[in-house]
């Protein structure tokens, strides 16, 4: 069995989480510049079997697109292009990175460490892939 690996995708950064083989247990696995983020794919894609992308999908409180989804929409059809035999599958992203936040403040971590926008992004990444897990 394959890892699934899931997408917090932003326009300047990309949070990036994995599960393990089984499929079980959700772990950031780190954050990258965005128009880096298939040389990412290819060098993890290389050593690592990959059952699933997961990319999140934002949405308005009404539920229909917020504005970061043109951004999002050419990063999929990117994917699927370029690894047709990985499905693709989206999620609701809406309060990740609220919680993201709350997380690292619930972890003890001191006000500059919850600045890093990079590690908001590594851990909204990681609760979009607990979501898909626990709704499985």
């Amino acid at each position: 069995m394959g890892r699934i690996l899931a997408f917090d995708f932003g326009k300047k950064r990309t949070g990036i989480a994995v599960t393990d083989e089984l499929q079980l247990i959700a772990s950031g696995l780190t954050t990258v510049n965005t128009n880096d983020v298939f040389n990412f794919i290819a060098t993890y894609l290389a050593s690592n079997k990959v059952d699933l992308f997961l990319v999140g999908e934002p949405k308005q409180m009404d539920n229909t697109p917020s504005e970061s989804e043109v951004l999002i929409l050419p990063f999929i059809a990117h994917l699927e292009k370029r690894y047709p035999t990985i499905p693709v599958k989206r999620i609701d992203e809406r309060f990740t990175s609220k919680l993201a936040v709350r997380t690292m403040i619930d972890s003890g971590l001191k006000k500059k460490q919850r600045q890093n926008k990079a590690l908001v992004d590594e851990i909204s990444a990681c609760i979009l892939l607990q979501s898909y897990l626990y709704n499985q």
